[in-house]
């Protein structure tokens, strides 16, 4: 079975990015430029949410299931740029050529790694792969809505119908996980500004953990697991959170424990 690797990035507004678009005026404060930005934005759709090519990426966080192994970390250092961390996001695939899994990851997560890997000039071969170099990429590659090598438990889950898309907070903890913790995606940028990646990098890692958990759970919906397989891939998950005595994984399990008794 090829590795599976369960990603999930999290975002601020790009600045200098629409300071070069809109021509705004240098002396400007950053903090000014969003406000303005929003504003705008607030106006012309109604809502503040920024388009996806000024969505520069902070954090990027991945669960690798791989033969007996599983890892989850988050990509690169917080000293890493942004070209550095969608690189390496992007090497691990080149690397590993895994199912991809995602909630809202078609809808968001890789459209905004594409548009700033272009951006920056990052190379993504594997992922670009239209069947031109891997003919098991013709009918099945990266990049199709409708093939399974990018999985989009969300999308999936709502028969790509938009209407009945779920959030993976409310989701996770329906089915007995923690859901999110500590803060959520509109939380993120002042908790940058405020000098607190490391907290931004753990929160991505717990949404990436809640993910992988749901994603489980959807396997034995379409039975690819049976019910001992599943409580197998779950322990397993468990056992490797637990055993790095990390605050924010102690936290993640005593959530765990208080919402699976709940």
């Amino acid at each position: 079975m090829a590795p599976i690797l369960v990603f999930d990035i999290e975002t601020v507004p790009d600045v200098a990015g629409l300071r070069r678009v809109h021509g705004v005026a240098p002396a400007l404060a950053d903090d000014a430029v969003v406000d303005w930005i929003t504003q705008q934005r607030r106006a012309q759709t109604g809502s503040d949410f920024l388009p996806l090519l000024y969505q520069k990426v902070v954090a990027i966080a991945c669960a690798l299931r791989d033969g007996g192994n599983f890892r989850i970390a988050s990509v690169g250092t917080p000293e890493d740029d942004e070209p550095e961390l969608i690189r390496r996001f992007y090497d691990l695939i080149d690397k590993h050529t895994p199912q991809l899994v995602s909630w809202n990851g078609g809808g968001f997560d890789l459209p905004v790694l594409n548009h700033r890997a272009l951006i920056h000039g990052v190379t993504a071969a594997k992922f670009w792969d239209w069947g031109d170099d891997d003919r098991e990429f013709k009918w099945n590659s990266y990049l199709g809505r409708y093939h399974t090598r990018h999985l989009d438990v969300m999308d999936v889950m709502a028969m790509y119908q938009p209407r009945a898309y779920a959030g993976l907070d409310a989701m996770a903890r329906l089915c007995g996980f923690p859901g999110k913790l500590g803060m959520d995606g509109s939380e993120v940028h002042a908790a940058v500004r405020a000098g607190k990646l490391d907290d931004v990098r753990r929160y991505c890692e717990t949404d990436v953990m809640n993910t992988y958990l749901v994603y489980q759970r959807f396997r034995l919906l379409r039975g690819e697991l049976s019910a001992g397989e599943y409580a197998k891939e779950i322990s397993l998950a468990r056992e490797k959170i637990a055993a790095t005595n990390a605050p924010h994984w102690q936290e993640f399990i005593a959530a765990w424990d208080a919402n699976a008794t709940a």
